[in-house]
């Protein structure tokens, strides 16, 4: 099927709202491009090696003769082959550009490539572009933070559209690319700047590929205005639905094949390539701290078989785990379906050696065609060798098999992440909590770091033990959302789950048996957890939010807690100013205090 310029901007011009972002190309058939290229000239294809194993880290010349092969023995390339570079958080620090500079050459033999194949090449970036600190970039401003400046993306387009001649380039935006405090007043007036810099329309994207093949994005918009912690990736509704309409409109059932890119991962990927403090601080997944919204994304996926794989950065954490790539299904001795539609979900690591949470310096390589794809791994650490991570055959437009291509190359999984997630029917499942009066979750043994147990509330809540602390897990994907008691909190303490039933919707204040006018009554069963220290025999009766969930929802935003540093700041200079006593005196001469209510009394008091 050869298709124009202009048949690709009408078709996607009807199908989707017109605040999309349509990037259209016109790419030249295979026949056309292999006559554009001079046959005098040796191709880097000629000369493959059949015993190259492409699931091992090899030479990027050696990996690309191979590969090419491969798919010239399966039928050569058509117009739905395409390659796509992924890159992760770049945190560009002008002070340090060396790393950039190797990783742009490590990738310019694998778009030369694919141009002379088949032309269908883009690079995405998927956010964080700059450094969340002063990088000596200002000097009328010495702690102005590098990330989300004008400077910072005008860096960083410049360096992303000049990866490779002739390769478009897209990007979204990560938890860091609105940082520009000092510059900008409002995260609007930071979002378009951003917007500006990239040649973007909207903060979302999408761009055909190849034949019946969108590459879509999502952005974060919202930083100074984050409800909770400022690096919670926000996706806004407008978004939202805007994705929903596009998937809507290119269903699985017409042949569309979709790659989402996001900065981090939806709720219920699976993706076990994170870290503690991502799960406590309520920034791990897409809209952590908003319940609905979060839970969204892995829901769209479950009901449209269009998107294939979703790409996402921001943990810093390598490739060369398996738990950084998940199948839509797992082997049934593994356990349950997880439900995750005909989704591929894989993590990205970064560039810069600077950034990197465990060493590793990689970027992702997609590449695929009309049966399927191929995610692989570009080490920047290791000259740009290229490995084969995985495998993905279409069987139909709906269904696939996915191939792990390597063993698991790294072994200290726990120096990284320790999140526990449970899985229905495994061994750590304590039965009885939905249902019965009174269920001792620990067996009153006082709880240690080795305990590891998860339960279901009546009200359908999942909660778990895992490193001394108490955790709260999504109730339909079972992915960790959020810190409920600390290791120094719950250490020692036996936890057990009574009932607390009201009766015709009535609950006692004070012995003023206040009615609780105007409330609909509850259906599921009211339910105490409660935390008792063995030894003293006091018992810490754990409250649910507001919302009705437990983890705690309250870290701050960085705009907030820079004002709070700028408060605590002039109390230390009053101080000095006042007593005489020298900085270090003054800081512990001064607290601060909040409003929330520390006790279920009805007043401030």
């Amino acid at each position: 099927m050869k298709f124009s310029s202009s048949k690709i901007q009408l078709s996607l011009a009807i199908l989707l709202p017109a605040t999309t972002i349509v990037v259209s190309f016109a790419p030249p058939s295979i026949q056309q491009r292999r006559q554009q290229h001079s046959r005098a000239s040796t191709p880097l294809f000629d000369k493959s090696d059949d015993t190259t194993d492409r699931s091992q880290l090899v030479d990027a010349n050696q990996w690309l003769e191979a590969a090419v092969k491969s798919t010239l023995d399966e039928g050569g390339f058509d117009d739905s082959s395409f390659l796509v570079g992924i890159l992760g958080d770049l945190h560009i620090d002008p002070r340090k550009m060396e790393d950039y500079e190797d990783g742009k050459n490590d990738w310019k033999p694998i778009f030369e490539a694919a141009k002379e194949a088949h032309g269908n090449t883009c690079v995405v970036s998927l956010g964080d572009l700059g450094e969340s600190k002063n990088c000596d970039h200002n000097e009328v401003n010495p702690s102005e933070l590098f990330a989300g400046t004008t400077l910072c993306h005008e860096m960083a387009a410049d360096f992303l559209g000049n990866m490779a001649p002739g390769v478009p380039y897209e990007v979204i935006g990560g938890n860091h690319d609105l940082e520009g405090i000092d510059e900008f007043a409002t995260d609007e007036e930071n979002l378009e700047v951003f917007m500006k810099a990239h040649g973007k329309p909207t903060p979302q994207f999408c761009r055909q590929v190849a034949d019946k093949t969108l590459l879509v994005g999502m952005g974060s918009t919202i930083f100074r205005d984050a409800p909770f912690t400022s690096h919670e990736v926000i996706v806004d509704q407008a978004q939202i639905d805007w994705f929903e309409d596009l998937l809507e409109k290119h269903p699985a059932d017409d042949d569309w094949k979709i790659f989402v890119f996001t900065h981090a991962p939806p709720n219920g990927s699976g993706l076990r390539i994170i870290q503690e403090n991502h799960v406590v601080n309520g920034c791990c997944w897409l809209n952590h701290s908003n319940e609905g919204q979060c839970r969204k994304f892995i829901e769209l996926v479950r009901e449209h078989r269009s998107i294939k794989a979703w790409f996402s950065g921001h943990f810093h954490l390598g490739q060369d785990y398996q738990d950084s790539i998940t199948f839509p299904t797992i082997p049934k001795e593994e356990g349950p379906y997880p439900n995750r539609g005909s989704c591929v979900f894989a993590q990205t690591s970064v560039m810069r050696s600077g950034t990197s949470r465990d060493g590793r310096q990689q970027s992702r390589l997609l590449r695929g065609n009309k049966n399927g794809f191929e995610i692989c791994t570009l080490d920047h650490k290791d000259g740009g060798k290229i490995r084969l991570d995985a495998t993905i055959t279409y069987r139909d437009n709906s269904h696939e098999v996915g191939i792990y291509m390597h063993d698991d190359k790294a072994y200290e999984h726990d120096n990284y992440f320790k999140v526990y997630q449970p899985t229905e029917g495994d061994l750590q499942y304590v039965c009885g909590a939905e249902t019965d009066e009174l269920c001792s979750i620990t067996d009153d043994d006082p709880v240690d770091m080795d305990t590891k147990a998860w339960w279901r509330l009546s009200n359908n809540r999942v909660l778990g033990v895992l490193n001394g602390m108490l955790l709260e897990y999504d109730q339909s994907t079972l992915a960790p959302l959020g810190l409920v008691l600390t290791a120094e909190e719950l250490l020692g303490k036996s936890i057990t789950v009574v009932d607390s039933g009201i009766e015709e919707c009535i609950i006692d204040f004070d012995d003023e048996n206040e009615g609780m006018e105007g409330a609909e009554c509850i259906k599921e069963r009211e339910q105490a957890i409660l935390v008792h220290d063995l030894e003293s025999n006091r018992v810490t009766i754990v409250q649910p939010n507001e919302d009705g969930s437990y983890w705690r929802k309250i870290v701050r935003n960085k705009i907030a807690r820079m004002k709070e540093k700028r408060r605590e700041q002039a109390a230390i200079q009053y101080i000095q100013e006042r007593t005489g006593l020298d900085e270090k005196e003054a800081k512990k001469s001064i607290q601060s205090t909040w409003g929330p209510y520390t006790t279920t009394s009805g007043n401030a008091l």
